[in-house]
């Protein structure tokens, strides 16, 4: 009930009387999503006459259109900073503008006069013993509107809740209230298939302990939420939140304790769910609903350490361009908040800029392209992108070459259309012409691995990939004369690139290739390289591997060779072959701890070690599955 305290009397009107001033010509803004005043709106389309000429402005707009056959029908034109499922219909009229711009930048393009807003309309909550109504769901863009808009009119709702942070206006601000007692409207994002699951999958694969993270609006970063309940103390900063937010409060897995910026709070500036969402936000001081252009300003978001920004884009070239508002020659999307959360996650300690697509359109064809095609606008330049993922796997682009960037992106690209994408790079320039991809199957998330190793140092051990020949030639490099001659057999100041390649291009099955790597994923250093390289015709595999000197001695060739076994186990293949010389005794003593029956020969030059898997080998795992952090431990 609106409070009897207050005396808002003279300005209760109808829903007819309280748009009858506006006139031709005007520009008039409609709240964002779930907050837009669906009665004021109606009332202007059911206006006679209608006023000419009007037209609306707005961020987003979920169910604020009349409905007719699937499609939005209007009489007004539509100025909108964000194009979704509900204004897509608007454009073969006509009725659509689209202005592609980032949210931080309208309440100074407001204030300059360039966009002037003749009304606002709004919905409130019913107000406070003061005369404080509530912006509720939907802060975003409403205080830069109200400071320049010539008329404000709201919808006062007691089912719109209370929110704290930035989010009060005093009922002098208005000059018209229309009562009203409906549901807020509702959102439900729609169920994803396998394809995005996985992508969510990878996803939260990359979100550490005490991130603090931004969703944004898409399907995708709403599902990798589900696959966070192991983690701990994560912070939200987030343009937008969502029910799933709700549940990881419950599960105690969001606390805020570790954010470095308004700790404790959630922050945000609107929501999009249900009404388990509203009535978690009402009253709760642990929420804060600021304004847009605070929360997804660069500066702001860079002050959170471990900052996560999850974009969803629709297209991105081998360079790293991407396309984040227009799909299929249609504007789709918005810049919206993407292009300040992603250069403030770059800036923030440890943060992660992370945009996420499918590989394939729904009619299969590719996402990632040569070049952005015609109907393919830039809307985050390739200089900004750091982590890309798709449902087979992670590239990470930052400070990499053209060169680079191709290869990890191939990479990650439906192998339908790998082959393709390589003929093209090489077309391009963009690749060496020798190159070519071993492996025609998805990153293996699952195979990876922590270690802890003897000096007490943790290290990842991963698969390899065609991209990591670069560092591989690093570790290479680092060798001493005698580490390179007991591994190649031969004096070598150099590998060639075709011989790395051999090393990290592989194809999983009967060439397989791990390596040890510390550090984060955006700038790891190989420390260990272990590969097998299978006989079909006896079963057998032959082993080799490099560790890097200052990690020799440290248990790191027994975590490599642990891992190497599970993997042939898990193919069912019969054994490990080794080729040692007979001074290389590390090696020795290594191979003489494989799993299995070992059996030794030796003649002249070297010493042949042979390691049969029983069958009892593998009816356990030599390393922990688990994904965390502590529990997946190797003692070396």
């Amino acid at each position: 009930m609106i409070s009897k305290s207050f005396d808002i009397g003279p300005k209760l009107t109808s829903a007819q009387r309280a748009v009858a001033p506006i006139r031709a010509g005007s520009r008039i803004y409609i709240g964002t999503g779930c907050a837009a005043p669906h009665n004021l709106v109606a009332a202007l389309e059911t206006m006679e006459p209608r006023p000419a000429d009007l037209e609306f402005i707005s961020f987003l707009t979920t169910s604020a259109l009349t409905q007719v056959g699937g499609a939005s029908r209007t009489h007004y034109g539509h100025r909108a900073f964000f194009v979704g499922s509900e204004m897509r219909s608007l454009a073969a009229s006509g009725q659509l503008d689209y202005v592609p711009i980032s949210l931080e930048e309208v309440p100074r393009l407001l204030a300059s006069g360039r966009l002037p807003i003749d009304a606002a309309l709004l919905q409130v909550s019913p107000p406070d013993a003061r005369g404080f109504v509530s912006l509720g769901v939907s802060v975003d863009l409403a205080p830069a509107i109200l400071s320049v808009a010539r008329t404000a009119i709201a919808e006062v709702n007691p089912a719109m809740p209370r929110t704290h942070g930035e989010s009060l206006v005093h009922l002098d601000r208005f000059d018209a209230l229309v009562k009203v007692d409906a549901s807020i409207a509702e959102y439900i994002h729609p169920k994803i298939g396998d394809v995005a699951e996985r992508v969510a999958r990878y996803i939260a694969s990359i979100i550490d302990d005490g991130s603090t993270l931004q969703i944004g609006l898409g399907r995708v970063p709403n599902e990798a939420l589900r696959y966070l309940k192991d983690r701990r103390d994560l912070g939200i900063h987030s343009d937008v939140i969502t029910d799933g937010v709700v549940d990881l409060i419950e599960a105690g897995v969001v606390t805020g304790r570790s954010k470095s910026h308004r700790r404790d709070r959630v922050v945000a500036s609107y929501c999009l769910g249900t009404r388990r969402l509203y009535d978690f936000i009402d009253d709760n001081p642990r929420f804060e609903f600021l304004p847009i252009d605070q929360v997804c300003h660069p500066r702001e978001v860079s002050n959170q350490s471990r900052m996560v920004s999850i974009t969803q884009a629709f297209a991105i070239d081998l360079t790293g361009q991407i396309c984040i508002d227009q799909f299929e020659g249609e504007f789709y999307g918005g810049v919206s908040t993407q292009v300040g959360f992603m250069r403030g996650a770059a800036r923030s300690q440890d943060g992660k800029p992370i945009v996420c697509l499918s590989s394939t359109t729904d009619d299969g064809a590719s996402r990632i392209k040569p070049l952005l095609e015609a109907g393919d606008g830039v809307g985050i330049a390739r200089s900004d992108v750091h982590y890309v993922i798709t449902e087979y796997g992670i590239a990470y682009l930052f400070g990499k070459s053209i060169r680079e960037r191709a290869l990890a992106l191939i990479e990650v690209a439906h192998p339908r259309w790998r082959e393709e994408l390589l003929k093209a790079a090489k077309k391009l320039g963009y690749v060496r012409a020798d190159q070519y991809l071993a492996s025609q199957v998805a990153y293996s998330v699952d195979e990876e691995r922590i270690v802890t190793l003897k000096n007490g140092s943790n290290a990842m051990i991963r698969p390899a990939r065609a991209s990591d020949a670069g560092a591989l030639q690093g570790l290479f490099h680092r060798l001493s004369d005698e580490d390179v001659y007991t591994r190649f057999f031969r004096r070598v100041r150099a590998l060639s690139y075709q011989e790395l390649q051999t090393l990290c291009n592989v194809n999983h099955e009967t060439d397989v290739a791990f390596l040890a790597v510390i550090g984060p994923r955006e700038n790891e250093k190989i420390i260990g390289s272990a590969c097998y390289f299978l006989n079909p015709t006896t079963n057998l595999a032959e082993v080799a591997f490099m560790i890097a000197p200052e990690f020799q001695g440290a248990g790191l060739g027994t975590a490599l060779q642990a891992c190497l076994q599970e993997y042939a186990m898990s193919r069912n293949v019969r054994g490990f072959v080794f080729e040692i010389l007979p001074r290389n005794t590390s090696m020795l003593r290594l191979a003489a701890r494989a799993l299995g029956t070992v059996t030794t020969s030796r003649d002249e030059e070297v010493v042949h070690v042979t390691a049969l898997f029983s069958d009892t080998d593998s009816s356990h795992s030599l390393l922990p599955n688990s994904k965390d952090a502590q529990a997946r431990q190797l003692a070396a």
